[in-house]
């Protein structure tokens, strides 16, 4: 695996595990709904959710240093392989968010783009730097 690619993949992580706790612990807080552009009537009605998603990007996040560690401690084929699918995941997990906000379902309507936009380039550069 290319260097850039594993230096994409450790940007992604360390995003996704950047977020993953302030969605999963601190959606009760204003500064965390402002800092993930979301805006909630009853943030009880969100909490839930957004655990969820928090803890799937915990996994992606840990699913990419994983699958770095095996590249280069053990198997680099399984390492490759474990990188490439939690970057897939990442970038579809990503794209899924924009999605959501062009249905209208993300409050206010807009908010998904930064997030968007940074949680899609690092995946999308393993990808591609993988394939092309």
């Amino acid at each position: 695996m290319e260097t850039t690619a594993q230096i994409a993949a450790i940007v992604g992580a360390v995003a996704y595990l950047g977020a993953a706790p302030v969605e999963m612990f601190l959606m009760s807080n204003p500064a965390a709904r402002e800092f993930l552009h979301v805006e909630a009537d009853n943030v009880d009605d969100i909490k839930m959710w957004a655990f969820c998603i928090g803890a799937r990007n915990a996994i992606a996040g840990i699913g990419v240093i994983v699958g770095l560690l095996i590249l280069h401690n053990g198997d680099e084929t399984v390492g490759e392989a474990v990188v490439l699918t939690a970057s897939w995941y990442m970038l579809l997990a990503s794209l899924a968010m924009g999605a959501a906000d062009l249905l209208g379902l993300w409050r206010p309507r807009g908010g998904s783009l930064n997030g968007t936009v940074a949680s899609s380039l690092p995946p999308l550069v393993v990808l591609l730097v993988s394939y092309v």
